[in-house]
């Protein structure tokens, strides 16, 4: 048994951090040895010290649609919030809608005076519903017309740059949330990681919300895993086969990349050029086939994403660096500081 408990940890509000910094690659760094426990603090710029031609950086290229959407009921004018969290074709779409009890089967809901309607197909468990979605022209057009950024609901300070809440390198529109231990490099940062000779290869993995929802059972492996849909293409898996076969360390850059890249990975059959949907859970006691180190953000307590992270570490290495980021005043959770494990 799992327990979701010993994966609590105290976490004071202040250190929430509401804000992205003013230089992305400016961010802390906790540098934590996954061996020996050790840790050192530094700066996201300085990860260049711990990167050599030997290493493969993966990073998720997917990219943050302006999900949110506020609207109204036609049949009653009701105001009706619904956050797109994933794309199940032919214009269908899993939402969440609040408050979900004024939504029925067949319900109309209008956006920007018609420019977008969402009519209401099925309906299910916390809040989640299905939608079609009604509309001429481009859907992301309109979202960008219409849409906020789906910011954590942690975060209660206003977004002034939407392109904050996007990677440098975000290419393929599709995500509930961003992959932010990605938010930390710049432009700059990774022409001088590539100029080192460190290949860069890139996966893409559409963030759901589930990213957020906090283990309730307290086994922990009672918990049900939420679903999310990854690519890699040929050129990446071709370019990950050939860096194992070659005994390079394979570095993701966050959760959302390693969880593309162990669903990916097969015994006997290595890294496959696919399109399909994960939900794998990782938790302490699995063995990383695909992964060698991870750069992270910090995560929220008893999250499945602590419990990956202690999976790759170890709980007591964990909770022993969480505890000193804490007493350090690090910045937590998606605009907060990194950690790279390796």
């Amino acid at each position: 048994m799992i327990k979701t408990e010993d994966y609590n940890y105290d976490l004071p509000e202040e250190l929430i951090a509401q804000t992205p910094l003013k230089n992305r690659s400016e961010s802390r760094l906790l540098v934590l040895d996954k061996n020996t426990g050790k840790y050192e603090d530094r700066i996201f710029k300085n990860i260049l010290d711990y990167l050599t031609p030997n290493d493969v950086l993966v990073l998720n290229d997917t990219k943050v649609i302006p999900a949110r959407l506020y609207g109204v009921k036609e049949e009653t004018g009701a105001a009706i919030e619904l956050l797109l969290l994933k794309d199940l074709g032919e214009n269908r779409w899993q939402t969440l809608a609040r408050p979900q009890r004024r939504v029925k089967i067949g319900s109309i809901i209008s956006f920007g005076d018609g420019l977008l309607k969402a009519k209401c197909v099925k309906l299910m468990e916390q809040g989640i519903c299905e939608f079609e979605l009604i509309y001429d022209g481009i859907l992301v057009e309109i979202l960008d017309k219409l849409g906020e950024m789906p910011l954590p609901p942690y975060i209660h300070e206003k977004l002034l740059d939407k392109d904050r809440y996007q990677t440098v390198y975000a290419k393929h529109p599709g995500s509930a949330a961003a992959p932010t231990a990605g938010l930390h490099f710049t432009p700059e940062l990774l022409e001088e990681i590539k100029n080192r000779g460190i290949q860069l290869v890139y996966v893409t993995l559409h963030v759901g919300l589930g990213t957020f929802r906090p283990v309730d059972e307290e086994d922990a492996e009672k918990h049900v895993m939420h679903t999310e849909y990854f690519e890699v293409s040929e050129e990446a898996a071709e370019a990950l086969n050939k860096a194992k076969a070659e005994g390079k360390r394979i570095i993701s850059v966050g959760t959302t990349s390693t969880r593309t890249l162990e669903s990916d990975y097969k015994d006997g059959v290595g890294f496959r050029a696919t399109c399909e949907n994960t939900n794998i859970f990782i938790y302490p006691g699995y063995k990383f086939k695909a992964i060698d180190a991870l750069i992270t953000n910090f995560h929220l307590p008893k999250s499945t994403l602590i419990m990956l992270v202690s999976a790759l570490a170890g709980r007591e290495n964990i909770l022993t660096a969480y505890k000193h980021a804490v007493e350090e005043k690090y910045r937590f959770f998606s605009f907060g500081d990194a950690m790279f494990i390796h």
